[in-house]
């Protein structure tokens, strides 16, 4: 046996104990979200995998870590991609369209308005610095802790401050996850299942969180959050353009340092499959095949991102970064819901 298959049975050893701890967590959660009594309280095999996971994470998972952790992290990030990716068998450009400008007005300010919030009271009320409130303000105006990671070689942040900020994103995002589909009933007089799905996917943190909670509550509503998410996500490289500039601008002079730009290509590659998928090139069998995969796919990256929320984020992370990151995610749900509103009025 040669050294080159050693090595890479070793690379693959190195994935599949994590892996196969989140495919069996989804097949929990597939099962569990097959009862008619569970999926009727409105418990999605989506939202099960998550909660299953922080449970495991939170009581086995650090005896075990060591061997996990880099299928977990595999599937937290690149099925949570591929699940996306494919998401857009799903949908057809039609249903895009029909989120169209005002969809991508709402993404616009509520990202541009959350951001600018951020930095103020980041800096101006918890005297915060300004790295730390960019990174907050970057994960919980775009897309979690993905935003958090690419806006870091931008502003040149300590790791320290990048782990603070997405432990504040995540303990947020995830309490959106059943927040949303609780106060839908409450909003349904203003807000229909796709218009809801926009305020879903132009609000939360994570894709996969808008995913979770967009399955809650219905297939229209998921359809729209996506869309919306999606839209929103493909804004963080143009936001990591004019964040670069406003970094390069406030450098010591003679400090010409790059820095790297991170652009969403899965989020591009959704919309690219969403167009395929309008055309009906595929037979019926094959698009419901991609689309069971697709599922399965994404229950496992929420498995794995319910495994990597520790309680202990919460220690972690501070009081004062937790504030701003509860302001932040209070108006999200109010300033973001009247932003909301008053598109849909105005381009009705």
């Amino acid at each position: 046996m040669t050294a080159l298959t050693l090595q890479h049975r070793r690379t693959l050893w190195h994935f599949v104990p994590g892996l196969a701890l989140s495919a069996l967590i989804t097949g929990i959660a597939l099962w569990g979200g097959s009862i008619p009594a569970v999926a009727g309280a409105g418990f999605s095999a989506l939202t099960l995998a998550i909660l299953v996971g922080m449970v495991v994470g939170n009581t086995i998972y650090p005896t075990i870590w060591k061997s996990c952790d880099g299928g977990v992290i595999f599937a937290k990030q690149y099925l949570l991609r591929l699940g996306i990716i494919l998401y857009g068998f799903r949908l057809t450009f039609a249903q895009i369209a029909d989120v169209g400008v005002s969809g991508i007005a709402i993404d616009i300010l509520t990202l541009s308005s959350t951001f600018l919030l951020a930095c103020f009271i980041g800096q101006k009320i918890f005297g915060l610095d300004r790295q730390t409130s960019w990174l907050i303000g970057a994960g919980s105006s775009i897309c979690g802790a993905a935003a958090v990671l690419a806006t870091e070689p931008v502003v040149k942040a300590e790791s320290s401050k990048v782990t603070v900020a997405v432990a504040t994103v995540v303990i947020f995002g995830t309490l959106a996850i059943f927040l949303y589909p609780a106060l839908y009933p409450l909003l349904a007089h203003w807000f229909t299942p796709e218009t809801y799905g926009i305020y879903m996917g132009s609000t939360m943190h994570e894709v996969a969180q808008v995913v979770a909670a967009g399955h809650a509550v219905g297939p229209d509503a998921e359809n729209a959050a996506v869309i919306a998410k999606m839209l929103r996500v493909m804004m963080l490289a143009p936001f990591l353009l004019i964040l670069a500039a406003r970094v390069k601008q406030l450098a010591p002079a003679g400090d010409s340092g790059s820095s790297k730009i991170t652009i969403p290509w899965f989020a591009v590659l959704f919309i690219l499959v969403a167009v395929f998928n309008s055309f009906h090139l595929l037979p019926k069998a094959a698009v419901d095949a991609l689309v069971t995969l697709d599922t399965v796919l994404l229950a496992m990256a929420m498995a794995a991102l319910g495994i990597t929320t520790h309680v202990s984020a919460l220690k972690k992370a501070g009081a004062k970064p937790l504030l701003m990151a509860l302001l932040l995610f209070i108006w999200l749900i109010v300033g973001g819901g009247a932003i909301n509103l008053a598109v849909h009025s105005l381009l009705a």
